[in-house]
C-alpha cells in the first residue's frame, strides 16, 4: 500500500531511498567455461600459453633430462662415477637433447622470434639465444667438429627443465585471481525450484528469465539475482562482501545470485539473470583486473628489455675477451653463461606476480580492483572523500529519538506510532515499526489504515483515530505543537532530522518521533582507522549543512563539503588535489562518476549497484566502508614486496653477470653454465616465496584497526 509522505520538513535528512542500477557483465553460468589449468595469460612473454602446456612440457623434459645428466661424461666425472658403455650410448644425450630443445624449449623459441620481430626484446629471447648457443656448442662437440669440447646436454636440459619450472610457478600464480573468478562462477547452483501454479519444478539455472519466482530452501545457494516476496532468512553473503557474519534478508530486500539462504526457506521473485546479475559484473571486473597494465609492469619490461642489450653486450664482449686470450672453448663456455645468468625471469616474475596475488587476495575480501593503477596509488592518498548518502549512511531512514509530551510516556508515543505504520511498506513506516519491535513493544491492533498524499498516515487505534505525519498533518489539523515539545523537535530540525508527530483523534499531541539518515555502525571504525594511518577524511553532500556536520560530527571526519550538486562533487576532488593533496574518492556509484574519475584513486561501493561502472578503478562489493582500508593496506604491502623483489632481482643479476663473463676466472672462480641456471632457478623461487607472504595478510573489514 503507499504512504504519505514523511519528509515535510526542508531541512529532512537527505534522500531517504536508494536506488540501485542493474550490474551488468558477460554470462557466468553455462555460457563461460574455465578450466584453471589452462588459463591463459593474455598479454606479454606468455601470450597463448597456458598452465598445463609448462606443466606437462617441464614433467616430460624432466623424465628425458635424468638420462642426459646420467650419461653426461662431465657430470659421471663431477659426481666420480663412469656412466655405462654400450653401442649407441654416447648417442642418449644428443638425441634426447634435441627432442628437449625442440619441444621442451619451443615455448622460448616461439616467444623469443616474436619478440625478434616485434623490436622488443625481452625475457624469451634472453633464454632462447641461451638454449641455442647451447644446442649448437654440444652438437659441434657430439659431431667431433673442430676438436671443442664443449659439452653442453645436461646444462642445456637443466635449464629448459628449470626455465618450464619457473615459468610454470609463473603461470600458476597469474592465474590464481582467474581462480578466484572460476570459484565465483561454482557458486550459482546447475537447477533452480521454479514455482508454477500447480507447485515447484526443477529447471536449468540457463532457463530461470526476470519475473519468474523461485523457492530457496535452507542450505541453498540463489540461482540469480531477486527479491524476497515471502518469508525471512539469514544469508550468508561472504563471496560477495568478505564478511562471515550472515545478515538477514524478509520481504522486499534483495538477493544476490551465489549467496546462501541458511536457516529458512524464502521465496523470490527474480530480477536478473545471466550477464545482468552482480555476480556476473564481479567475474567481469576480476577478468578486467587481470588483463589490465599498469606503470609498474611497464617499468619492470623495461628494465627486462635493458638486461636483454646489458646481457647481448655483455655476451659479445665476453666472447671477445676470451677470444682475444686465445680460449675460443671457454669464450662459448663464458658466453653461455652470460646469457643463462642474465635472463631477467625474477625480474620479470617480480611484479606481475605481486600484483597477481594482490588482485586476488582483494577479491576474496570483496575489494575488486578494476584497475591496476588503483592499487598502486591507494599507498600514496592523502585523503579520502566519502560521499555521504549511502555510504557513510545507509540511504535508509532511521529513528533517532522520541520525545513525549506531557501526560505521555515515550514508549506509548512509539508503540501507537508503529501501529498506525504497520500496514504501510514505506522505509520510514518501516523504521519505526523496527525501532518498536528492537524495544520489544507490544503493538496494539491497527485497522482503518489510510496514506494522506504529502502529509502522513491515519489508522483507528483502539477505537481512537491516530494520525502521524509532519508540520503539513498539524496544520491542517489546526493543532499547535506544545511549546516543551517544540523545544526538543526544534533542535532535531537544526540537525535536519525528519520530525513526525503522533496526533490523538481529539487534536492532541502526543508526542514526535525523529527519522535520520542511518549512519553505517562501520563508518566510525572506517574513518579512525583511515586517521591513524596518517590520512585524512573528508565527506561530500548534497544535504543540507546542518544534516552534514551532525554525521561529520558523529563520525569525527576531518572536513565537509555540503549542500554540493552531484555535478559538482569533482569540483570538490580537484579542490583537494589543488592544495596537493592526493585523493581518493568513495561513492555509491550512481551519481558520482565525474569525482570518481578525477580522483587518483575512484572507489564505487556497494556491487548492488553499479558494479560495471567505467569510472571507478575499484568497486567494494559489499557496502562496508571499512573495506577502503583494504585497499590502503593492500596497497602499502604490495608496494613493498615489489620492490624486495625488483631489489633482489636487479642486484642477482647485477653481481653475477660479472662472474659468468669470468672476470674472477684468475683467482679461480668459474661459473658453470649450470650453476648459472640453478642460480638464476633460486632467484626465480626467491621472488615467488616472497610475493606468496602476501598472502599472510587479512583483509577482513570488521576486523580492522
Amino acid at each position: 500500500m503507499s504512504h504519505g509522505n514523511h519528509s515535510h520538513h526542508p531541512a529532512a535528512a537527505g534522500p531517504l531511498t536508494h536506488a540501485p542500477a542493474a550490474p551488468t557483465g558477460h554470462p557466468h553460468h553455462g555460457g563461460h567455461e574455465h578450466d584453471d589449468d589452462h588459463a591463459v595469460h593474455t598479454h606479454g612473454q606468455h601470450a597463448g600459453h597456458s598452465t598445463a602446456m609448462f606443466k606437462n612440457r617441464f614433467w616430460l623434459t624432466l623424465a628425458l633430462s635424468v638420462p642426459v645428466v646420467y650419461f653426461s661424461p662431465m657430470m659421471g666425472h663431477l659426481l666420480g662415477y663412469m656412466p655405462p658403455e654400450f653401442p649407441g650410448a654416447a648417442w642418449i644425450p644428443p638425441v634426447l637433447g634435441t627432442v628437449i630443445f625442440l619441444y621442451g624449449g619451443q615455448p622460448f623459441l616461439k616467444g623469443g622470434l616474436q619478440e625478434l620481430k616485434d623490436r622488443t626484446p625481452g625475457m624469451m629471447l634472453l633464454i632462447a639465444m641461451a638454449i641455442t648457443v647451447a644446442f649448437a656448442a654440444s652438437w659441434v662437440t657430439s659431431l667431433g667438429i673442430g676438436g671443442f669440447d664443449l659439452d653442453f646436454w645436461w646444462e642445456l636440459a637443466l635449464l629448459v627443465a628449470i626455465m618450464l619450472l619457473g615459468h610454470w610457478i609463473e603461470m600458476r600464480a597469474l592465474g590464481s585471481a582467474q581462480g578466484a573468478l572460476d570459484a565465483l562462477a561454482a557458486l550459482l547452483p546447475d537447477e533452480a525450484e521454479r514455482i508454477t501454479e500447480g507447485g515447484t519444478e526443477i529447471v536449468p539455472v540457463a532457463d530461470l528469465a526476470p519475473g519468474d519466482l523461485v523457492l530457496v530452501r535452507p542450505g541453498a545457494r540463489m540461482p540469480a539475482d531477486g527479491t524476497v516476496v515471502d518469508g525471512q532468512a539469514e544469508f550468508d553473503e561472504s563471496m560477495i562482501t568478505g564478511e562471515s557474519k550472515t545478515v538477514p534478508r524478509g520481504t522486499g530486500d534483495p538477493v544476490v545470485a551465489g549467496t546462501v539462504a541458511t536457516d529458512s526457506s524464502v521465496r523470490v521473485r527474480v530480477t536478473a539473470v545471466g550477464d545482468q546479475t552482480a555476480l556476473a559484473g564481479i567475474q567481469r571486473l576480476v577478468e578486467e583486473a587481470q588483463a589490465s597494465s599498469s606503470r609498474a609492469q611497464a617499468l619492470a619490461d623495461r628494465a627486462a628489455a635493458f638486461l636483454f642489450y646489458f646481457a647481448a653486450g655483455a655476451g659479445v664482449l665476453t666472447f671477445i675477451g676470451w677470444t682475444l686470450l686465445g680460449s675460443v672453448p671457454d669464450a662459448v663456455t663464458r658466453t653461455v653463461t652470460v646469457l643463462v645468468i642474465a635472463c631477467p625471469h625474477a625480474l620479470g616474475l617480480a611484479i606481475p606476480l605481486v600484483i597477481a596475488i594482490s588482485t586476488e587476495q582483494a577479491a576474496r575480501a570483496g575489494v575488486l580492483i578494476k584497475n591496476r593503477m588503483a592499487l598502486e596509488r591507494m599507498r600514496t592518498v592523502d585523503v579520502v572523500l566519502f560521499d555521504k548518502t549511502g555510504t557513510l549512511t545507509t540511504g535508509e531512514p532511521e529513528l533517532k529519538d522520541i520525545a513525549a509530551a506531557e501526560g505521555a510516556e515515550a514508549d506509548a508515543v512509539l508503540a501507537l506510532a508503529a501501529a498506525v505504520e504497520s500496514d504501510s511498506e514505506h522505509p520510514v513506516a518501516r523504521a519505526i515499526v523496527r525501532a518498536a519491535g528492537a524495544r520489544n513493544l507490544a503493538l496494539p491492533a491497527a485497522t482503518g489504515f489510510t496514506a494522506l498524499a504529502g502529509r502522513g498516515v491515519r489508522a483507528v487505534v483502539d477505537g481512537r483515530t491516530v494520525h502521524v505525519g509532519g508540520p503539513a498533518l498539524l496544520r491542517e489539523l489546526g493543532v499547535v505543537e506544545p511549546e516543551a515539545l517544540a523545544v526538543r523537535t526544534r533542535a532535531w530540525m537544526e540537525r535536519g532530522a525528519a520530525v513526525l508527530h503522533v496526533v490523538d483523534g481529539d487534536g492532541t499531541i502526543l508526542g514526535a518521533v525523529s527519522m535520520e539518515d542511518a549512519v553505517r555502525a562501520e563508518s566510525r571504525q572506517a574513518v579512525s582507522a583511515l586517521q591513524r594511518r596518517g590520512i585524512k577524511v573528508a565527506m561530500v553532500t548534497g544535504d543540507a549543512r546542518q544534516v552534514s556536520q551532525a554525521v561529520a560530527a558523529d563520525l569525527g571526519i576531518d572536513e565537509v563539503f555540503a549542500e554540493v550538486l552531484p555535478a559538482d562533487k569533482d569540483k570538490k576532488v580537484a579542490e583537494l588535489q589543488a592544495r596537493g593533496l592526493k585523493v581518493a574518492m568513495v561513492g555509491d556509484g550512481v551519481n558520482d562518476s565525474p569525482a570518481l574519475a578525477r580522483a587518483e584513486v575512484g572507489i564505487a561501493i556497494g556491487a548492488g549497484t553499479d558494479v560495471a561502472m567505467e569510472s571507478a578503478g575499484v568497486v567494494l562489493a559489499g557496502n562496508d566502508p571499512r573495506a577502503v582500508l583494504s585497499m590502503v593496506d593492500l596497497s602499502r604491502a604490495s608496494y613493498r614486496k615489489m620492490w624486495q623483489n625488483l631489489v633482489w632481482a636487479a642486484g642477482y643479476n647485477i653481481l653475477s653477470v660479472p662472474l659468468a663473463a669470468g672476470v674472477l676466472a684468475f683467482a679461480g672462480v668459474v661459473l658453470s653454465p649450470a650453476a648459472g641456471a640453478v642460480l638464476m632457478s633460486a632467484s626465480t623461487v626467491v621472488v615467488a616465496l616472497n610475493a606468496q607472504l602476501l598472502r599472510r595478510l587479512k583483509l577482513n573489514p570488521s576486523g580492522v584497526q
